[in-house]
């Protein structure tokens, strides 16, 4: 007889803040992650990038601990730590060895609940922002995604980069950042998950302890704002550089990861250009060697999505592997083969399981499927 499923349970601490423990028996380490349900599209235009930039800020100093005091707590017990920010969400995350789940927990209880940030500090980390904005735009095949973002969703949240530019991040002081922390990483915003070698009663204890005297934001300040609708508008986004390679994105609206076609879109994307034996993979690099890397994408929001299709290829040959690509898109809307289904069902089986065998895969996914649904 096969053991019982047992599903993750949300528990709600009175500030708002939600604790979902995931135990996986015979596990030595556990995968922590503190996920904030905002991100870079709760930016005003003139703030582009603040999302970011506070996720650095918030690892110079927090608590009583310093920047490498804060490494130094995590690493002295084996552990690791990390954070990302995206469009709609905000995640800082801990692995590490059982007994080192009460550090990661007062550990990231600081990181997004009493930053330092130092004035000196914020003026040093603008110039280290600019250098990264500079390495992606030097660098081409992540800088064409951001113009392809940009067109699509042109005058938008969704169309600015998440990096930001150095003349928005300029007027950031302590002052205001302090104020767009405390309304972006508000506690009834949080969920803190993890998966692995926990126990729920213990984690909700050392949670408690950790994030509870956080005070529910509203009414001072209040949470800022969730962002209006997306709209998807498209058109082109050409940029010339003195390049060897050309490199071009195909972006088509799609729509939220809640819409009950998305499982359909992920068969789909998987079919046109998640593999070897996708049809972008095998007809315009194998049959006709008109590029050297080719995969096609979903992106989800909460309220829309993309379908995105990416090509690396020589200059001479990017129209016709971008006309390539795009009647292969329609052929798909209109044709597809039992052979090509079933390859595209077992590659998401295999994907859903391998996420299910890892901690942090595990923690990120309980606190995103609790935050969407």
């Amino acid at each position: 007889m096969s053991a019982a499923l047992t599903l993750p349970r949300v528990h709600t601490l009175s500030n708002g803040i939600r604790v979902i423990a995931d135990p996986m028996p015979g596990l030595e380490s556990f995968a922590l992650s503190v996920v904030i349900d905002a991100g870079a599209r709760w930016e005003a235009a003139d703030r582009n990038g603040w999302a970011h930039m506070l996720e650095h800020m918030v690892f110079k100093g927090a608590g009583e601990r310093s920047a490498r005091a804060i490494a130094e707590a995590i690493e002295m017990e084996g552990g690791s730590i990390n954070a990302a920010t995206g469009h709609e969400r905000t995640s800082f995350q801990v692995r590490g060895l059982k007994g080192g789940l009460p550090t990661g927990l007062a550990v990231l209880s600081d990181l997004v609940l009493r930053p330092t940030l130092d004035p000196a500090d914020l003026e040093k980390e603008k110039g280290v922002i600019a250098q990264e904005i500079a390495e992606a735009a030097d660098t081409p095949d992540d800088r064409v995604f951001d113009l392809a973002m940009g067109r699509a969703f042109a005058g938008q949240p969704l169309g600015r980069p998440i990096l930001g530019e150095p003349a928005s991040l300029a007027p950031a002081t302590r002052l205001t950042l302090s104020a767009f922390h405390k309304g972006l990483y508000a506690p009834e915003r949080m969920v803190v998950s993890v998966a692995g070698a926990v126990e729920e009663d213990a984690l909700l204890a050392m949670v408690e302890a950790a994030f509870g005297d956080a005070a529910a934001s509203h009414p001072s300040p209040p949470p800022l704002a969730r962002p209006s609708l997306a709209g998807f508008v498209g058109g082109a986004a050409p940029e010339a550089r003195a390049l060897e390679q050309a490199h071009i994105v195909l972006l088509l609206p799609a729509f939220a990861f809640t819409d009950p076609d998305y499982f359909a879109l992920a068969l789909y994307t998987e079919i046109l250009g998640g593999g070897m034996s996708s049809r972008l993979f095998q007809e315009v690099r194998e049959a006709h060697g008109l590029a050297y890397a080719i995969d096609a994408y979903h992106d989800m929001q909460a309220d829309t999505g993309v379908l995105g299709v990416y090509a690396g290829t020589s200059a001479k040959d990017a129209a016709p592997a971008a006309r390539m690509a795009a009647q292969q898109i329609m052929r798909l809307g209109t044709s597809v083969t039992e052979v090509e289904l079933a390859r595209a069902r077992a590659q998401s089986k295999a994907h859903l399981f391998m996420r299910r065998e890892s901690t942090l895969a595990r923690a990120e996914i309980n606190a995103g499927q609790h935050l969407s649904f």
